[in-house]
């Protein structure tokens, strides 16, 4: 078992941040924070940090070092200016501490072009909204620039599916929704991935029941919310085409007759698996109307491929690539993964090298996130944690190879423990941006949510969001499909 590493605070209210910032200055330590009422639990261990707070200030103890935050006048512990001061101060503490600096500053939330976004919406120019990031955040200023770029961008892409206002939501994108579609099986489960994802060679025999299920679930849809119109749909997973081809056909069959797709924007579909991909199984997506698709490598280096246990090779890889945009496919998707197990820059410049030879028409850039459920974690306590290596010098390679390809960035979503505290950012040629992409992450408007592990986003005019999941596990959620579709009853409110 992995040695933990503890952390000793008094307010469980700073948990989250202290534990995110902790991490990303010490990735290599497995941290665990803990209030006082159980401290037994490190009874027989170091105390690596503890945390004191009060209305006058924070004493912090870090490695045998003592910092203290003081405040003017007694200031309320769960306030925001409490913890926005306290959020500014443990960054500097951490940075003193370690000498080391981090792209994103003290930011710890997964959406950072949030920020971007409400300033550019307030009327702050990009050179304040610059300013706002590196002065409050120590964000850095090639950071700061992407983050105002994205939001720039999402702003004029999202101008195509504003609606006729209501009171809140001026630009009315609460009168669309949009809708996903989960697919929770794999051909196999890779290293890194913590998703609802079940290997099919176990789950084969429950599919037609799960997407029965499913379409259960979009039959109450389609009559709850005729009254508002359908912007964009994804089918996600897990991986999509893992379903045989006729499971493929007769979702999307209901998908058509329940649904009126005339007002969609965007059909994705997750091919995902070069491994899960037919002819037969691209001929019923394009005969259907999918008009964006993924065929994910994550690298093009076969021993990388061997490590993760995707078992899709990169001639796989190469041939579903081809066979896709031979069939008429004209917006696919790639997604790579940087900081992978071993790989060097080099490693990653063979890869950009291989994709921009095939000219998707998108690709999305992932800076690795070590996920506690993932089977990456073992790895890591077999074989170290330096051997996850993502740097500027790596995120510079695959942003020069999307240039190359005349794509810009369009969304920015980070995670926790992500390798080299980097982000997640999806490049596009002008006219193939991923719609429902944005809108997932800048929580525009109300994403319903189908199959199991998904979870239905309701967003109100006011900006106000509230959610619901369905289970994860493919045999409960099949047994409990009545109380799933109750649920988003409850959230979704009267027609």
């Amino acid at each position: 078992m992995e040695k933990l590493t503890y952390v000793l605070i008094d307010y469980e209210h700073f948990a989250y941040d202290i534990h995110s910032l902790l991490k990303a200055f010490y990735p290599e330590k497995n941290i665990k924070c803990i209030t006082a009422d159980r401290e037994n639990e490190a009874a027989e261990a170091d105390i690596f940090a503890s945390f004191h707070f009060s209305v006058t200030g924070v004493t912090v103890l870090l490695e045998g070092s003592e910092y203290c935050l003081d405040f003017e006048k007694e200031t309320s512990v769960l306030s925001k200016e409490y913890k926005e001061r306290f959020g500014l101060f443990l960054y500097k503490l951490l940075n003193e501490h370690t000498g080391r600096s981090l792209p994103w500053g003290n930011l710890t939330g997964i959406r950072p072009t949030k920020l971007a976004y409400r300033m550019l919406d307030a009327g702050s120019s990009p050179e304040e909204i610059a300013d706002f990031y590196m002065r409050e955040h120590f964000v850095s200023l090639k950071r700061a620039e992407l983050g105002i770029d994205i939001a720039m961008r999402e702003r004029e892409i999202l101008e195509g599916i504003a609606h006729e206002p209501v009171e809140g939501d001026v630009h009315g994108y609460t009168r669309g929704y949009s809708l996903y579609i989960g697919i929770p099986f794999c051909p196999t489960t890779c290293l890194y991935c913590s998703f609802t994802s079940f290997p099919i060679a176990r789950y084969r025999n429950l599919a037609d029941s799960y997407i029965d299920c499913v379409i259960k679930e979009m039959q109450f849809i389609s009559t709850h919310y005729s009254h508002k119109i359908l912007d964009s749909v994804y089918i996600g997973g897990g991986t999509p085409t893992t379903l045989e081809a006729g499971q493929l056909d007769r979702l999307i069959s209901s998908l058509e007759k329940l649904f009126d797709l005339s007002t969609v924007k965007e059909f994705t579909v997750e091919a995902g698996r070069a491994d899960s991909i037919t002819e037969e199984k691209l001929k019923v997506l394009y005969r259907h109307g999918v008009s964006r698709i993924s065929v994910n490598p994550q690298t093009m280096k076969q021993e990388t491929l061997d490590i993760i246990g995707r078992r899709a090779s990169v001639e796989q890889v190469l041939s579903a690539y081809e066979l896709a945009r031979g069939m008429g496919f004209d917006n696919i998707n790639m997604d790579l993964i940087l900081g992978l197990p071993g790989e060097s820059a080099e490693d990653v410049r063979r890869t950009v090298d291989s994709i921009v030879k095939l000219e998707p028409d998108s690709l999305t850039v992932h800076s690795l996130a070590v996920k506690r459920a993932s089977g990456l974690n073992r790895w890591i306590q077999e074989n170290g944690i330096e051997m996850l290596n993502n740097t500027e010098e790596t995120m510079e390679i695959a942003a020069d190879g999307a240039g190359q390809l005349g794509m810009k960035p369009y969304y920015l979503y980070r995670q926790k423990n992500m390798s080299g505290n980097f982000e997640n950012v999806g490049y596009a040629t002008p006219g193939k941006y991923g719609l429902y992409n944005i809108l997932i992450m800048e929580e525009k408007q109300t994403i319903i949510a189908c199959g199991a592990g998904s979870i239905t986003k309701r967003v109100f005019p006011d900006g106000k969001i509230e959610r619901c999941e369905n289970v994860k596990d493919v045999a409960l959620y099949i047994e409990k499909i009545d109380e799933m579709i109750e649920r988003k009853r409850r959230l979704l409110g009267e027609v």
